[in-house]
């Protein structure tokens, strides 16, 4: 029931995210990906309401047993451990870090008028406690350290290119602050976020044992 009804949440907020793409937007804000460029909007699609959507499948009474189940629960717990726990966690600290630097570097105040404060902290705060509070309500199933971190990264410089490509392209910057970089200090930038995001994966996965005790590993 709780799954279906954060699928639900995540369902409303990006649906209200993606109407104001033909809203009176800051200049270049959706140039060229529109906001398929921003890790918080592809965080709230692919992560979140995917995850929650099988964990509400999930939660509905089994009809029999087989593999089907086994494949459902493996692909949960893979997308929580791997994507949304991580990737969550990251977005919400380093958004509301680089905010209380200075916000014109992450979420300029043009902002304010184009998303109200709800959908701010829907996008950028609620994140947190709900991947927070479901590691801790429901054992999750971790894949081996290693092949774990292998998936976080290969997805992390997916994303990484992906944001260069946007700058070769036209020639802005996904995130202001990125503007304020060297080339070297772009190289040590990209890299701290990462081994951030590999920290946060072992966090939950030290999290999900200390709650719920160690559990048999898939074999992946």
């Amino acid at each position: 029931m709780t799954g279906m009804l954060t699928c639900s949440w995540y369902i409303f907020v990006i649906q209200s995210v993606y109407a104001k793409r033909n809203s009176d937007i800051p200049p270049g804000m959706f140039v060229y990906g529109g906001p398929w460029k921003y890790l918080t909007f592809l965080n709230l699609v692919r992560c979140h309401p995917l995850f929650f959507g099988l964990a509400s499948v999930n939660d509905l009474p089994p009809v029999g047993k087989g593999s089907k189940m086994s494949l459902l629960c493996l692909c949960k717990d893979l997308l929580f451990s791997v994507f949304a726990f991580p990737v969550g966690m990251f977005v919400v600290l380093l958004f509301w870090l680089i905010f209380a630097y200075d916000r014109q570097l992450v979420y300029p105040a043009s902002m304010d008028s184009l998303f109200p404060p709800w959908m701010n902290h829907a996008m950028h705060t609620l994140v947190l406690p709900i991947v927070f509070g479901k590691i801790l309500v429901e054992p999750h199933i971790y894949p081996k350290t290693k092949n774990g971190l292998a998936a976080l990264r290969f997805v992390s410089v997916a994303y990484l290119g992906w944001v260069v490509w946007v700058y070769l392209t036209v020639g802005i910057w996904v995130y202001p602050i990125l503007g304020l970089f060297s080339s070297s200090g772009l190289t040590v930038f990209f890299f701290f976020n990462m081994l951030v995001l590999a920290l946060l994966y072992l966090l939950g996965q030290t999290l999900n044992r200390k709650v719920w005790g160690k559990k048999r590993s898939y074999i992946l």
